[in-house]
């Protein structure tokens, strides 16, 4: 590893420290509280959302899986604040996201593949856009730790229309990581995406939440992903929180020997059937 980047992980892992240990610091707020989110598209139409409710403690890694139009989309842009909720309220980072969204967007980020960079800008001028958008200070420096960290270099000067999949992978989640977010909202990071690429990926993310102390919530159908990363999962069906645990607690409560399955048991409704309650 080299040794610019072990010195930012050593203190990224002081900075983690001290957000876990009330001795350390002041008690910093929970990276997300969501109480009660709800979203109606239209009069008279079920909800998208339905009453959702948690906590997300800083330094964790939780999972939002359901089936398709199960919810996370929608949840996913009321917490970034693209979306008004119908009913109830998120608190970003300790700021209420309908009074006081920006000063909590300077410390989150998002990635998706299924939105694409700029085509026709090179990979270094997208980085520097989204450097000045996030204020982050000495852009240049920032960008070149992200190209050693990322392997960027061979193709920094590129367009990213002509990118392929993986190195797209690779610029986005140095997008994502540009403001050094102290909050990370994942949509299917991995997807369409090799083994190798996948796994670097997954290890990348585990790197950063370990040396940060940040917050990440992932949404993805790959339940091999979630059970590896996140220590509790948040079930969607039909925009209500039907169940929610550490993937080994759900394993043991559906009596099942994979996540795939308990995810087949809820969207199915085999749950009752198998005796639980």
């Amino acid at each position: 590893m080299p040794a610019a980047r072990r010195l930012r992980d050593a203190k990224y892992t002081r900075l983690g420290a001290a957000r876990a240990d009330p001795d350390m610091c002041g008690m910093e707020p929970p990276a997300l509280l969501v109480e009660g989110l709800s979203k109606t598209y239209a009069p008279g139409a079920p909800p998208a959302v339905d009453g959702l409710t948690f906590t997300l403690p800083l330094g964790q890694t939780w999972g939002l899986l359901g089936g398709n139009g199960a919810g996370k989309s929608t949840t996913i842009a009321m917490l970034l604040g693209l979306l008004v909720p119908s009913a109830g309220r998120v608190v970003a980072l300790g700021h209420d996201m309908a009074r006081d969204r920006f000063a909590a967007l300077a410390r989150m980020n998002f990635s998706s593949p299924y939105i694409a960079l700029p085509h026709r800008l090179t990979v270094e001028e997208s980085l520097r856009v989204y450097a000045h958008l996030y204020g982050v200070p000495d852009t240049m420096r920032r960008i070149a730790e992200l190209v050693e960290d990322f392997a960027l270099g061979d193709f920094l000067r590129r367009p990213a229309g002509q990118l392929s999949a993986g190195q797209k992978t690779r610029v986005a989640l140095a997008k994502a990581l540009i403001n050094r977010p102290a909050l990370l909202l994942l949509d299917e990071p991995t997807a369409s995406l090799d083994p190798d690429t996948g796994d670097w990926v997954r290890s990348t993310l585990e790197r950063y939440s370990a040396a940060s102390g940040a917050a990440i919530l992932l949404a993805s159908h790959n339940m091999a992903e979630v059970e590896r990363l996140c220590s509790n999962v948040l079930m969607l069906k039909g925009g209500r929180m039907v169940d929610e645990g550490s993937p080994a607690a759900l394993l043991a409560k559906y009596g099942r020997d994979d996540l795939e399955e308990v995810f087949l048991d809820i969207a199915r409704g085999r749950a009752r059937a198998e005796g639980v309650a």
